[in-house]
């Protein structure tokens, strides 16, 4: 009952976060950190994938509704709700019968920054893809994604060393 607290909790205030402080924040028109993802990224792992994408697409349309997005956030939180657990598994060998929540305890240092690099990446190719809906500046959409993927993971690592468990 804790955890469902705790993921409620998280929730809110990573939408919240994100809404009002960090959708604001563009620097030079490139870097815009998305840190809502780590809602998705930090569910048990043996959460059923059906009810992960319930989630992804929850966040990702309430992120689009105050962001005025038109579903490409919840396009791109579905996809890394649904490739997480593939990632987990490439990255980490969980025990049978154990849900870890993803940390640098649970996965290990390197594991989890890996981790959490690869679905962050994801995460935002598919929004700055999608948003440009275009290849004709494919250099110019990966950079952007380069920037604020580099950032969001920076921000996300933080956020995430600080939790003592």
């Amino acid at each position: 009952m804790l955890t469902v607290i705790q993921n409620i909790v998280s929730f809110i205030l990573l939408v919240l976060a994100q809404v009002l402080i960090l959708n604001n924040i563009q620097f030079l028109g490139f870097i815009n950190p998305y840190i809502y993802i780590l809602f998705i990224i930090s569910l048990p792992v043996r959460l059923p994938r059906w009810l992960t994408l319930v989630f992804g697409f929850a966040i990702g349309l309430l992120i689009d509704v105050f962001s005025n997005t038109l579903g490409m956030h919840a396009f791109a939180s579905i996809l890394i709700a649904y490739a997480r657990s593939f990632v987990i598994q490439i990255f980490t060998s969980i025990d049978e019968g154990n849900n870890p929540t993803p940390s640098f305890h649970s996965f290990g240092v390197g594991a989890y920054v890996k981790y959490v690099f690869v679905m962050v990446f994801l995460h935002h190719s598919a929004l700055f893809f999608l948003e440009a809906f275009s290849f004709s500046h494919f250099w110019l959409v990966l950079f952007k994604t380069l920037l604020s993927s580099v950032i969001s993971i920076l921000i996300i690592l933080g956020l995430k060393s600080l939790n003592r468990r």
